[in-house]
């Protein structure tokens, strides 16, 4: 199969509000895109795609507000792959999960839970922060076995599948970007759960999938600060009655204004992860709301 010598990268420099909006305009042409810090104090991400070259991109700046320059340069294709491989081991998350790209071939950790994707499809592949939180905090509360679960937002489709993994239950994930889902089916047939995810697009908690008065006894939320608070009251309004909420995306300084937006809505602070600079938040509904 013929393809490209050179790939060229993409990327834009934008605060964290405008990230999703710049990732959802990358991904329609990229086949791989990724989210970095360029300088974590201020909160400014590097939105940067890998594309063959040759297209005229539409940006993002009307649904962001932000006005943010599209940067290129030529990548050299073997040499982008050989750095995706490089830069993605095998994860050892937690006490229980393994996360490893399909081009590791040792022979996976025993006792553990194996999760298998590749990096850049989409959010989530074991090496942030944010996700290893997101695995951890799902090992502290497994002990509940929650029936229903839901990964909202659910990028690779990797918390998803952890929980219907370890929990043995059937999860529901949902995400807003079209190619997320694609991706997260695709991640569920190669780790042999695919009946055990259903996977729908929709937009947030307005989504078909979870809108009709359905309640979750655990949520994972791994998103940014500011759209978490905008969901808080939707969130609670979901989750059961002694339900758990798992919220990740956000800043250890993010941490103190999304605690202040669930608990307004009556959920109460039962654990906090620290992986580096990001904060994973447990937060429970009491038995009787």
């Amino acid at each position: 199969m013929n393809r490209a010598a050179t790939l060229e990268t993409v990327f834009v420099v934008v605060p964290a509000d405008a990230v999703p909006a710049y990732e959802a305009a990358l991904e329609t042409v990229c086949a791989a895109v990724g989210t970095f810090f360029e300088d974590e104090e201020a909160g400014i991400w590097r939105v940067e795609g890998v594309r063959a070259p040759g297209f005229a991109l539409a940006m993002a700046a009307f649904a962001s507000g932000v006005d943010a320059v599209l940067q290129r340069r030529d990548t050299d294709a073997d040499g982008w792959l050989g750095r995706v491989y490089e830069g993605f081991p095998e994860q050892l998350i937690g006490r229980r999960f393994a996360v490893r790209g399909t081009h590791v071939t040792a022979q996976p950790a025993p006792g553990r839970i194996t999760l298998r994707l590749d990096a850049g499809l989409a959010f989530g592949s074991g090496e942030h922060g944010s996700t290893r939180g997101c695995l951890r905090a799902l090992e502290r509360v497994a002990y509940r076995q929650p029936r229903r679960v839901l990964d909202m937002g659910c990028g690779s489709g990797i918390l998803a599948m952890g929980a219907a993994k370890l929990l043995k239950r059937r999860v529901l994930a949902v995400d807003i970007d079209p190619w997320s889902v694609q991706v997260t089916k695709q991640n569920a047939r190669l780790n042999f759960i695919a009946a055990c995810l259903r996977v729908r697009h929709g937009n947030g908690w307005q989504a078909a999938a979870v809108r009709h008065g359905q309640k979750f006894d655990l949520v994972f939320a791994n998103i940014l600060a500011r759209p978490l608070c905008l969901m808080a009251r939707h969130l609670a309004a979901h989750l059961a009655p002694a339900g758990t909420a798992i919220l990740a995306g956000l800043l250890a300084k993010q941490a103190r204004a999304v605690l202040a937006a669930h608990s307004r809505q009556g959920l109460r602070l039962e654990g906090l992860l620290r992986e580096g600079s990001w904060v994973t938040l447990v937060l429970r509904k009491p038995a009787g709301a």
